[in-house]
């Protein structure tokens, strides 16, 4: 039994009783090779996002590019530990707090992350045998820290282990706010005004579907070809592939055996990854061929992917953005998926936009910025960095957006406005903020080109809204605005 479990960990290493043995070469050398394993890069990574304040999966494509080759494995076990500690951080957190006489606060941020890594692999990772955690961790510290601190290490997770299914937690009968952020590992804010907002049952139902794994899901390229002869291509290279409930034009699938960029259907441009959900957005907007469309929030370009597959390849896409970086993303995926119709414009929408725009656009789709609360499933870092008070300047700038494109809309054309977020402020508040300042707009109502399950998801006010614990796809809200003559 170690003895370093619960230890107070002060600023300085203490003086120690006896002097410290030198440890051997063999195991100095297994403590620095330790941070060359996937536990130690997923150590790295935590490090990093912390640091930089950057979202994971910028994070994550950085440390990528630098990283010396590795297996389809390691790059699993990397990202099911970093994606992982992220999902169920206030629970680990809350086991460490504790199993620790030093306050969570004041515990080095290099040693917690390191105690969640291993804490995950215990509590969440069956696969992985304890001693594995326990003995990956305490090298890594023995890498980076004095001794002493791995022997904390040690002892600590090895104290969770015996206390596994032991360790009381907040009740939900007498606090459920502090009950279910611990349980399910999300900040008390957005606990609070969840329960307000649908009860306990709902709540509690929303943070379990955040907190499973995504689904892998597809969009078919009707450029290309069908869903079922995508179908057909995936069948042998994926151990299943199935189509989505309600989109149309999605598949998901499962135990994909390589990379998704050598599948031969992703080399011969027949999909593009896109959630369930997003691919309803465009379905939704409605563009019809030989339009004239404005994809104002274009990204990397998985929903003009799809505007250019419904329109049939015909007519005229302007995809803008900010960024030039995605731009040239999005540019060589048009490539890819035998686009021809689409122009990359990099500008800015608070920027002067050209005069020649004004009253030219059939559709225009403003997928615009927003605090991503929808997607914590595929974003789970982004429910530490979001803040409730950065919900009413989202607000702002997605009315601000809006604004300066109506006056782009031929007279009968069509605003699209949609969010990766459920939350008030960022969907009915906007929506209604933007007909009390366009008069000359009403809410799209007629919804005779979507399917019946698409339907189904509309509101009675002509809204789209999906829930990943209702509907099983990420969290979006979306609304078609038609200009009058």
């Amino acid at each position: 039994m170690s003895h370093e479990t619960g230890r107070k960990i002060p600023n300085r290493r203490p003086k120690p009783r006896h002097p410290a043995p030198v440890p051997p070469r063999k195991r100095a050398t297994a403590a620095v090779n330790a941070l060359g394993t996937p536990r130690g890069a997923a150590w790295t990574i935590l490090k990093r996002l912390d640091a930089e304040r950057r979202p994971l999966d910028a994070v994550l494509d950085a440390f990528f590019e630098t990283a010396p080759p590795m297996d389809r494995r390691d790059r699993n076990l990397i990202h099911a530990l970093v994606f992982g500690v992220q999902r169920h951080r206030a629970a680990l957190d809350h086991v460490i707090d504790h199993l620790s006489r030093t306050p969570l606060a004041k515990l080095d941020p290099d040693v917690l992350n390191l105690l969640r890594i291993g804490l995950f692999q215990i509590l969440h990772m069956d696969r992985i045998p304890d001693s594995a955690a326990v003995n990956t961790a305490v090298d890594i510290a023995k890498a980076f820290a004095p001794p002493w601190i791995a022997g904390f290490v040690n002892g600590l997770l090895r104290s969770a282990i015996r206390s596994r299914g032991k360790i009381p937690f907040p009740d939900m009968e007498t606090d459920p706010v502090r009950a279910l952020a611990k349980r399910k590992s999300f900040p008390p804010w957005l606990i609070r005004r969840w329960l307000k907002r649908w009860g306990t049952a709902d709540a509690a139902s929303l943070c379990d579907a955040f907190n499973r794994i995504p689904p892998l899901t597809l969009r078919v390229n009707t450029l290309r070809t069908t869903r079922e002869g995508l179908l057909s291509a995936l069948a042998p290279e994926v151990d299943t592939a199935r189509p989505t409930a309600v989109s149309p034009d999605g598949v998901v699938i499962q135990g994909l055996g390589t990379t998704l960029s050598d599948l031969s259907a992703f080399r011969s441009g027949l999909f593009q990854v896109q959630d369930e959900a997003a691919q309803l957005v465009s379905r939704f907007l409605g563009p019809r061929p030989g339009e004239t469309v404005l994809d104002a929030c274009a990204g990397l370009g998985g929903k003009t992917g799809h505007l250019a597959g419904l329109m049939e390849n015909r007519g005229q896409i302007l995809a803008v953005d900010v960024d030039a970086r995605k731009l040239e993303g999005l540019a060589a995926e048009c490539v890819r998926l035998g686009i021809t119709i689409t122009t990359p414009v990099h500008s800015d929408l608070d920027a002067d936009l050209p005069p020649d725009w004004r009253d030219r656009f059939d559709r225009i789709l403003v997928d615009a910025p927003c605090s991503g609360l929808g997607v914590l499933g595929r974003n789970p870092d982004a429910r530490w960095s979001a803040a409730k008070e950065n919900l009413d300047g989202y607000r702002k700038r997605q009315l601000r957006f809006l604004s300066r494109l109506a006056p782009l809309v031929k007279p009968l054309g069509i605003l699209g406005y949609t969010v990766c977020s459920m939350e008030p402020e960022e969907t009915d508040a906007v929506a209604e903020a933007f007909l009390e300042k366009h008069p000359l707009f009403r809410v799209r109502m007629d919804a005779e080109h979507l399917t019946a399950g698409m339907r189904a998801l509309i509101t009675p006010e002509g809204c789209l809204r999906t829930f990943p614990h209702r509907d099983g796809m990420d969290g979006f809200f979306s609304v078609c605005f038609v200009r009058k003559m």
